[in-house]
């Protein structure tokens, strides 16, 4: 594989080109997280409006009709759903667990099994969420497993 790095004119917007013979997964994954590292997203505390990059968030969770994003410290809300969400971050690090929960898993220390077929992630800043059975096989997939 040939990187080519060129210096760019102040003005110019930057600009990657990819040139390669066949897109594959590992390239779509490189994609996803070069469109994900630059995207902000738009979220809420005490209502003040604000941006954050999503590789800050450590999981988001859907509570009463409402969605939450968890940062290590601090809890803000998004007005977008929790299938928006998912949508917007496909073939990202982050992965639908459960009905109600998408985790980063860039963010996970480590992943145990539970009882009933589950998973439990335990996540860099202490917290545990569990990874509902229907979701463990494409946890696996996600992982290579």
């Amino acid at each position: 594989m040939k990187i080519t790095i060129a210096d760019w004119q102040d003005g110019d917007e930057d600009e990657i080109i990819i040139r390669c013979r066949q897109v594959d997964e590992q390239l779509l994954k490189l994609i996803y997280a070069l469109k994900a590292g630059t995207e902000k997203m738009t979220v809420m505390r005490d209502g003040s409006i604000l941006q954050i990059f999503p590789k800050d968030i450590y999981y988001f969770e859907a509570v009463d009709n409402r969605v939450f994003c968890y940062l290590e410290k601090e809890v803000l809300e998004t007005k977008r759903k929790l299938y928006e969400i998912e949508q917007q971050f496909a073939g990202t690090d982050f992965f639908r667990a459960s009905k109600s929960t998408i985790i980063n898993l860039s963010k996970v220390k480590t992943l145990s099994p539970s009882f009933n077929g589950r998973f439990e992630a335990h996540m860099k800043n202490g917290e545990s969420l569990v990874i509902s059975r229907q979701y463990v096989p494409v946890l696996k997939q996600k992982l290579g497993l």
